[in-house]
């Protein structure tokens, strides 16, 4: 069969790692998602990989549905007990990656807690440096979510990977063609910053796209300010935030991107609660519509 070049580009959500994972998947995939990102909170725990894996596929069953991305968020740099069930999860899903079919591992870079972004770099290579190996040696690619965590530049808890600075440093201190990041326009507009010029440069490290966008109020920064007390963006699902995801996703083809936007959804102030999944599947449509349509429509001959 002639592959479906429209396909190059699938959109579809993340699925919480959890004993209803094959069960949320059923319920789900008949709105039309193309993919799922399955992702885990700190650790594994008692979660058995190979078994999930095959639940999984079978709640997939014959749908043309992929796997693109496992991910796991914590802080793998700290020396913690948690940090260690981290970086254990690292490098289970990677060795776990191809039961999956999944071909990228995501997660936080993670950092040395209240410490500048520059004091980590050498952290990060120690850890990074073995399963970036790790992972080229089973072609699988390692992804860093750009999300601050609330941290900044000076210090945090979480993820050094949130700013263009700090990735042109990770990388120049791990330059390894499997190593990458997880981008999505939310964070980038919560730091001010214009995801689409942005998009252009890094677009060859881009891996995985996690779909979640974001409205900055300007009117109450150019009234109150930053610190003014009052919240001035939202984290929001795609279809109502500030991006203009057709720009996105032509930025991603003429770079002849293949892979996954996976919704990161259950952020969103208003599409919540009982509109959780009215949001998502109205991303998902939208998603479509900006990638150019549900369906390929072939050319005449």
């Amino acid at each position: 069969m002639k592959p479906n070049p429209l396909l190059d580009i699938r959109i579809g959500t993340l699925v919480p790692a959890k004993n209803n994972t094959a069960s949320y998947i059923r319920q789900i995939k008949g709105h039309g998602f193309e993919s799922f990102s399955i992702t885990f909170w700190l650790e594994i725990g008692e979660v058995n990989l190979k078994e999930l894996a095959r639940q999984v596929k079978d709640a997939i069953g014959d749908d043309d549905i992929q796997i693109q991305c496992l991910g796991v968020y914590g802080n793998p740099l700290e020396y913690r007990p948690t940090d260690e069930k981290t970086r254990e999860a690292w490098a289970a899903l990677i060795d776990h990656a191809e039961l999956f079919g999944a071909t990228v591992v995501a997660g936080f870079a993670g950092r040395l807690i209240g410490k500048p972004v520059t004091e980590s770099l050498k952290r990060f290579k120690e850890v990074f440096g073995p399963l970036a190996k790790r992972a080229a040696d089973r072609g699988v690619k390692l992804a860093f979510e750009n999300c601050d965590m609330g941290g900044t530049w000076e210090s945090g808890d979480w993820n050094i990977a949130h700013a263009p600075t700090a990735w042109e440093m990770m990388f120049n201190e791990l330059p390894a063609d499997n190593v990458g990041l997880q981008w999505e326009p939310c964070h980038q507009l919560v730091s001010l910053i214009d995801p689409i010029p942005q998009l252009r440069k890094w677009v060859h490290k881009i891996f995985h796209i996690h779909g979640k966008d974001a409205t900055v109020m300007w009117d109450v920064l150019r009234t109150t300010g930053l610190r003014g007390g009052r919240q001035w963006v939202f984290h929001r699902t795609p279809g109502f935030g500030d991006t203009n995801w057709t720009d996105v996703i032509t930025i991603l083809r003429m770079n002849n991107w293949k892979g996954c936007i996976d919704i990161e959804g259950w952020h969103d102030p208003v599409y919540r609660g009982d509109l959780e999944m009215t949001g998502q599947v109205h991303a998902l449509h939208y998603l479509k519509r900006c990638r150019g349509g549900p369906a390929l429509i072939p050319n005449p001959t």
